[in-house]
């Protein structure tokens, strides 16, 4: 992504240089004099516009801090266009062999002006194209928003109804099999945190920690014995908050693609940590390497939850993946948490 976005800045500069080359140069002036005298307002021009897409604009303009912006706005052109006057001198002697008396005067003030303009024209047609952008993206949101609580609305079911199946389920469980009722009585507190804790935006950290204790405990029941599962949680103070079911699909995943190799070590690692604004949450599964993996199934579930960080913590989180053929890991931190 980064690269593309070089390639483009240099195709747009590269075009624009070609433009005021053919289009705007002096017809009393050769061509190597127009490319030259080009050249010099295209650094400068250039300078002005990354000066403002990368500072004034994201840290001044659009924190409403107008009076800044406008003296950094106006500083970048009044400096730029004090430079292109010895820059000017220099070429009109050196490379050109023109003699004639020099109007430094007259140079600043045409620097000055054309610096402006093309700025602001450049600028103006970004925010243009950005706000183009951004409303598409937004009717997008609105169609898969739209989408989205049509499908919920066709997935709801009586919660009442399904309790009511559980523990009618769990009176017909032998009273001996302590371990089936058990199991059952977890997948009811978990389905109990679904249905009813997680219509927030931010749930308290340590239920999600218990719910996915919960969801662990039920999958430690399926697994085969050679699997070693661990999940450690260091370091919580109880302060803490995330978006509700935030980790369940890593987890989810690792129990789904673990492996059964003989002969080696199975395991689920899971480790949750708080270093002061900072959460840090990892997870490990070894897996059968010579197992070709299900990318439309496994992927869904992760790639949503990719989709929800993109969204809840743009530019707060940061999300490693690495398959290395016999184990899946995942690293993932959450800023200002």
């Amino acid at each position: 992504m980064k690269f593309n976005k070089v390639v483009y800045h240099i195709a747009f500069w590269l075009l624009a240089y070609l433009f005021w080359i053919f289009i705007f140069r002096n017809g009393t002036l050769v061509l190597t004099h127009a490319i030259t005298i080009q050249f010099c307002y295209l650094v400068f021009i250039s300078a002005n516009y990354y000066l403002n897409t990368l500072y004034a604009i994201p840290y001044l303009l659009n924190k409403k801090q107008y009076i800044k912006f406008g003296l950094v706005f106006l500083t970048g052109i009044l400096i730029t266009a004090l430079l292109r006057v010895p820059v000017s001198a220099w070429v009109t002697v050196h490379l050109f062999n023109m003699n004639a008396r020099f109007n430094a005067v007259s140079v600043f003030a045409d620097s000055f002006v054309n610096i402006l303009f093309w700025v602001l024209c450049i600028l103006g047609a970004q925010m243009v194209i950005e706000k183009m952008r951004a409303q598409v993206y937004i009717e997008q949101i609105e169609k898969e928003k739209a989408t989205n609580e049509l499908n919920f609305l066709r997935a709801q079911f009586n919660p009442h109804f399904l309790f009511n199946s559980i523990n009618s389920i769990y009176a017909h469980i032998d009273k001996s099999n302590k371990d089936a009722r058990d199991m059952l009585l977890v997948f009811s507190e978990m389905l109990r945190y679904q249905l009813y804790e997680c219509n927030v935006e931010q749930i308290d950290l340590n239920r999600e920690i218990n719910y996915i204790r919960n969801y662990i405990a039920i999958q430690k029941g399926r697994i085969d014995e050679e699997v070693n599962v661990s999940f450690y949680a260091d370091n919580i103070n109880g302060q803490a908050f995330v978006a509700p079911l935030l980790f369940i699909a890593f987890v989810e995943n690792a129990f789904k693609y673990v492996g059964f190799n003989e002969g080696r070590i199975n395991k689920v690692d899971i480790s949750l940590k708080q270093e002061e604004e900072k959460l840090i949450f990892k997870v490990y599964n070894t897996k059968d390497s010579f197992a070709g993996r299900d990318e439309h199934s496994s992927g869904l579930g992760i790639a949503n939850t990719k989709r929800r960080l993109e969204i809840l913590y743009p530019e707060k989180h940061k999300l490693d993946i690495t398959d290395s053929g016999d184990s899946f890991e995942i690293n993932l931190v959450l800023q200002n948490v």
